[in-house]
């Protein structure tokens, strides 16, 4: 298990000119594949830093197989120029000309970034706050395009690719076992599908630019004048910016805290996130057209719905209930047949 000091915060906050020592830390995040060193595997840890002169900074240190410092020097270099954009978005302490360096503590080589801490994190967002989000996405979504920046790197959000939100590459991986329960009703489910992803393929060709990526209630923030910040850029990379527009409002819609009076939060939130969003970046007629059929298959293969949740469609087939995995195939065909225009508010 990685172990830090004070000692080895105060020297790292020396290399990144930072002008004041620590005087506490407590830890925000960890993650040790193994407990016996760099031969374990990857190690991720992120420390908040209290400082003498009252303010704190957040070290993050890293070592895992599919990041390198090169990806980490980029999302952070995106970071910057949102903020220098006019984001709000936390300050980069730099060592010499870069944000992130390789260190080696405690018998682990990690990657090492330092940034300002920032306080008032969301975790509920009410319609207000969800068009501000919708905005603020947009807003870094013109600083991408208008500087054609990229960072070559996955997002978690891509209909393109197999992904977080909704999962057909996993509804797909059981198709046998599907086609023994009820093979037309499958058959007609996947030529659905294939449909409307055809009706998306245009946005294959787009360009991609560079995104935040994960625009959740552990990464946005309000300050004190009442702005919406984001933070955490480790899920940044390049994304179809109308597919990551799409799939950040349901993200938001569906997947934060909300007002108790939400009787159905994704009807308030979803249309105030794009309407904050069209207002910063219209939506073209292509977009409000194909709207419904990437709803359509977020909504019809909803990660919860096909794996995670306790009666969800992977865990009635584990279960060996055909009956319950029919009336979920039905329930999906039907609500890919149920084509919703981009919601107004």
């Amino acid at each position: 298990m990685l172990e830090i000091s004070l000692c080895t915060i105060d020297a790292i906050l020396k290399d990144y000119h930072v002008p004041s020592k620590a005087v506490s830390y407590t830890e925000l995040q960890r993650y040790d594949s193994k407990e016996d060193g760099l031969e374990s595997g990857e190690v991720r840890l992120i420390v908040k830093a209290d400082l003498q002169n009252g303010s704190s900074v957040v070290v993050r240190l890293k070592n895992e197989p599919d990041v390198s410092i090169e990806l980490i020097e980029r999302q952070s270099q995106f970071a910057a120029l949102l903020k220098d954009s006019g984001i709000d978005t936390p300050i980069l302490y730099k060592t010499g000309q870069n944000f992130a360096k390789w260190y080696w503590i405690d018998k682990y080589s990690v990657i090492v970034t330092v940034e300002e801490f920032v306080d008032g994190e969301l975790s509920e967002i009410d319609d207000c706050l969800a068009k501000k989000a919708g905005e603020l996405l947009a807003k870094t979504h013109n600083i991408a395009e208008a500087n054609q920046f990229h960072v070559e790197y996955s997002v978690l959000f891509d209909p393109f690719t197999d992904n977080d939100l909704f999962a057909y590459t996993d509804f797909l991986s059981h198709a046998e076992e599907f086609l023994a329960i009820d093979q037309p009703l499958y058959e007609n489910i996947t030529k659905i599908y294939k449909e409307y992803m055809e009706v998306l393929s245009p946005l294959k060709s787009k360009p991609r630019y560079a995104v935040q990526g994960d625009f959740s209630d552990c990464n946005l923030y309000q300050t004190k004048e009442g702005h919406l910040g984001v933070f955490d850029f480790n899920r940044c990379g390049d994304n179809n910016l109308y597919c990551d527009a799409v799939m950040q409002a349901v993200f938001q819609a569906r997947l934060m805290e909300y007002p108790k009076e939400y009787k159905d939060p994704e009807s308030v939130i979803l249309p105030a996130f794009l309407e904050g969003y069209n207002k910063e970046r219209p939506f073209s007629e292509e977009q409000k057209r194909m709207y419904p059929y990437l709803y359509a298959i977020i909504h019809a293969f909803w990660s919860m719905d096909i794996k995670w949740k306790e009666d969800s469609l992977m865990k009635k087939l584990k279960r060996g209930d055909a009956k319950a995995v029919r009336g979920q195939l039905e329930a999906i065909r039907q609500t890919l047949l149920c084509l919703k225009p981009m919601p107004k508010r």
